[in-house]
This record gives C-alpha cells, sequence and structure tokens, in this order.
C-alpha cells in the first residue's frame, strides 16, 4: 500500500519510496510495479500524474482525479505557483545559502523515452538552497584525509529533468547515492560505512491552492527509512521543520 498523505474529489497526493517508477517505461522494460498503476489499484479509480520524480527520489508525487483537474495543476507547475521543498545530503561543504541559475539542456527522465522530441533544447533553469548542516567524517576519499558533506534545503523555480541532480553537480557538490550525476567514491563510502543504498534526494513539501476551492493548501512526506535513519545518525534531525520528521504534521490548509 502507497501512503496517502492527501486525499479529496480532486486530488491524491502519496509518499513515494525510492526505486519506484512513477509510470510504465521502455527504458526499464524488467520493473514491473509503478506508483500510477499501483495507486489505481489500491483506490479502485482513474488517476492523472500531475509532475513526476526520478525513481530514485521519493517523497509527494501528486496525482489528480480528473483530466481537468491535472490540466489545472499541471498550469500551475509549469507558470512556478507550486512552491516545491527538497531534502538533499551533498559532497562538500556549499556556501550558506544561494542560487543556481545554470541552462540545462533537455534530457528524458526515468519514465519517458525519446522520440520526435529529443531533439536538444536548452532551458532557463534555476534552484535555491539553504545549508541546513554540516559534518566531516574521519574516511579518506580521493586525495583528501577526511570527507565533508552537507543537508541541503532545495527549491527548485523550474522543472527541469533531473534539474537538482544536475544542478547540484554544476556546482562541484553532486548528491549522494546519485549514480548517474554523483562521485561513485562518496557513494560508496555511503553504502559500506552508512549503510545507505539509496539516493539522498527527497521531495518534502509541496505548497500551492487548490486548483477548485482556492485554499491554500500543504502537503508535507516526513522523512523516513534509510534517508531518516542517516540524518537521526548524523545528528541532523534537530535542523529539519518539525513537520519533516515522524510525527510532523503531514498536510494542512488554511
Amino acid at each position: 500500500m502507497l501512503p496517502i498523505l492527501f486525499r479529496d474529489e480532486h486530488l491524491v497526493a502519496i509518499d513515494k519510496p525510492a526505486g519506484l517508477l512513477v509510470h510504465r517505461t521502455a527504458l526499464d522494460t524488467h520493473a514491473r510495479r509503478f506508483a500510477l498503476q499501483m495507486l489505481r489499484d489500491q483506490l479502485g479509480c482513474h488517476l492523472y500524474a500531475i509532475h513526476r520524480l526520478d525513481r530514485g527520489t521519493s517523497g509527494v508525487l501528486l496525482f489528480a482525479l480528473s483530466s481537468e483537474v491535472a490540466r489545472v495543476v499541471s498550469t500551475m507547475f509549469e507558470r512556478r505557483r507550486v512552491d516545491k521543498r527538497y531534502l538533499a545530503v551533498v559532497r562538500g561543504h556549499p556556501p550558506m545559502q544561494g542560487e543556481i541559475d545554470h541552462p540545462l539542456s533537455r534530457c528524458f527522465g526515468d519514465d519517458e523515452a525519446g522520440g520526435d522530441a529529443a531533439t536538444p533544447t536548452v532551458q532557463q533553469a534555476i534552484t535555491h538552497y539553504r545549508r541546513l548542516a554540516t559534518i566531516e567524517l574521519p574516511y579518506a576519499v580521493d586525495p583528501y584525509p577526511h570527507s565533508r558533506y552537507a543537508l541541503l534545503e532545495l527549491a527548485p523555480l523550474s522543472g527541469r529533468r533531473h534539474q537538482l541532480r544536475r544542478h547540484l553537480k554544476h556546482i562541484a557538490h553532486p548528491i549522494i547515492g546519485d549514480t548517474t550525476y554523483g562521485k561513485a567514491a562518496h557513494n560508496r563510502l555511503f553504502r559500506s560505512l552508512l549503510g545507505c543504498q539509496r539516493m539522498l534526494l527527497a521531495c518534502t513539501e509541496l505548497r500551492f491552492a487548490h486548483p477548485v476551492s482556492g485554499v491554500p493548501l500543504i502537503v508535507v512526506a516526513p522523512l523516513a527509512g534509510e534517508f531518516l535513519r542517516l540524518v537521526e545518525r548524523l545528528q541532523w534531525a534537530a535542523t529539519l521543520p518539525p513537520a519533516w520528521l515522524p510525527g510532523g504534521v503531514a498536510t494542512a490548509d488554511g
């Protein structure tokens, strides 16, 4: 059963686990489980995907119960009327806060194939980040005797494919566990010494006006599993908003 964070007659939001595709995809013909079909089976009704999360990313994933509502909310995403918050663990110690304004060529996600639209185009992409916590571990990686890591809150203003992963690579602070844009040596360290097998990127919060009522809506996916255990082990939990931790308020409006 997929954890449901919010549901009414127009929308449903789940907490997507890491490793689960949103849609069936030609890029992974061996996958048998997909969030969209699993939720359709779970609720017994037709659903429409509004946005996507990469396979390795966990957190808030939003669906509509009608094509009309799906179109409205998709337009809200495109027009930057949805405030998105992510949490990531990255290599190194970035500045306390910053803006990454770096255009990205179009690429396709885990649940898309190419086709006529595969012609590369460069798209504007902006990400804000805020450093929440840091740590230096006594493990040698590459030529350095110690390894530095940071916990970041990320706010993408645009919604490009793999934007956060590519932007953090661009500023030389790649996300831990990212096998495409990350650093293999640091990924191995987290797997072998800290028991963390997943990519450390999670969509923790969406804020937007309800497409029908107009009431402000907040949907939160508290950290869980490997990500939560790592944050607790590194003593970073106190730096997070209470709602992002187990026992916090998962949804709110008004």
